[in-house]
């Protein structure tokens, strides 16, 4: 496995890697690793745009939308 080194980084950036990785239970470097994998992994299609690429091309397919009949409900924002 490769070793990667980062110099310069920022004490606030330092600061949110470490409580992010708390949050998530485990190291910094541990996390690192998940956020960069996460950003170098990522499907080359998006899944949802792909299947209705494919529903078009059969012809499409047709939803009834049932009219809402309930409220929307209050959202208490922090």
């Amino acid at each position: 496995m490769a070793t990667l080194t980062i110099r310069q980084l920022d004490d606030t950036i330092h600061s949110r890697l470490r409580l992010r990785a708390a949050e998530h239970g485990r190291s910094v470097e541990a996390e690192v690793r998940a956020i960069l994998d996460a950003a170098v992994n990522r499907p080359d299609t998006n899944v949802l745009i792909a299947l209705g690429e494919s529903m078009a091309q059969v012809g499409g397919i047709d939803l009834e939308r049932p009219e809402r009949v309930d409220r929307p409900r209050a959202v208490d924002l922090p």
